[in-house]
């Protein structure tokens, strides 16, 4: 496995009347997690790690360039190539630049854009095996989402460091 043993950086992001955010449980940002090869596929090296520890139906693309949110599934986003200036919490949350070999968890609700990216950025997502993707992004949404977001199961693993990854303390079942 290519995963260095890295402390998440955490952030709780409020609901901001668009975006629910979680109620309990943070962002995990794990900077330069993923060692990524010159001689290797990048984007296969995530989707490797991801699927070794459970996190599947995954895709490779960029983020989105306006503000959404998932409701009824958490979301992993492994950076394989490149970087983004990418706010996470909705419009009253935190800026964050991502670079190759990082990767953001996201709890079900929480709010990512991609402000400014690199040319080349190449981005690899999955979900848990359970939950249903949507795609939320308006005022009309928000009602709903309160109700699914809480909703959403803690995942068994951890989407990089699989059964004793620091998910699983961070977001504690309860």
């Amino acid at each position: 496995m290519r995963a260095r043993q890295i402390e998440p950086l955490a952030f709780r992001f409020a609901d901001d009347g668009l975006v629910p955010n979680h109620p309990r449980w943070p962002m995990l940002v794990y900077p330069g997690a993923v060692k990524l090869p010159d001689d290797v596929d990048p984007a296969a090296v995530f989707e490797e790690i991801f699927s070794a520890n459970g996190w599947g139906d995954g895709w490779r693309n960029g983020i989105f360039d306006y503000v959404h949110y998932h409701s009824r599934i958490h979301e992993v986003l492994g950076i394989a190539r490149g970087g983004a200036e990418v706010r996470f919490g909705g419009d009253k949350g935190k800026v964050l630049e991502v670079k190759a070999g990082d990767v953001a968890v996201l709890p079900a609700g929480t709010g990512h854009q991609r402000l400014s990216a690199s040319a080349d950025l190449l981005v690899v997502g999955a979900y848990p095996p359970f939950g249903t993707y949507d795609l939320c992004r308006s005022a009309a949404d928000h009602a709903g989402a309160l109700r699914t977001v809480p909703k959403v199961d803690r995942p068994d693993t951890d989407p990089v460091y699989g059964g004793d990854g620091p998910l699983l303390k961070a977001w504690e079942k309860g």
